[in-house]
């Protein structure tokens, strides 16, 4: 386990996977608060969540535990704001 973790660089990929991930937490947090989603495009999202996980499959691929752990929580996340926006179409 260890040696996956230091192998490759994938102390940097877990850094940067930390810090790309938690960008979202705060538009979650928002739209949880306010139930609004008001101005986010429902084509970004969608766009964003399919790139997310081709990369999340590749990590899969590439046995790349940060990019695996990343972008599954980005995933989970985007997740949370397209229900809403979906939901908010309704």
């Amino acid at each position: 386990m260890l040696d996956l973790l230091f192998n490759g660089g994938e102390v940097i990929g877990f850094i940067a996977a930390f810090l790309t991930t938690i960008a979202f937490i705060p538009q979650v947090f928002k739209v949880l608060k306010t139930k609004s989603v008001e101005g986010l495009s429902l084509t970004t999202y969608l766009l964003y969540v399919s790139g997310v996980f081709l990369w999340f499959i590749h990590g899969v691929n590439l046995e790349s535990l940060s990019m695996i752990v990343g972008n599954f929580v980005s995933i989970l996340l985007t997740l949370v704001i397209l229900f809403f926006i979906i939901k908010s179409k309704k």
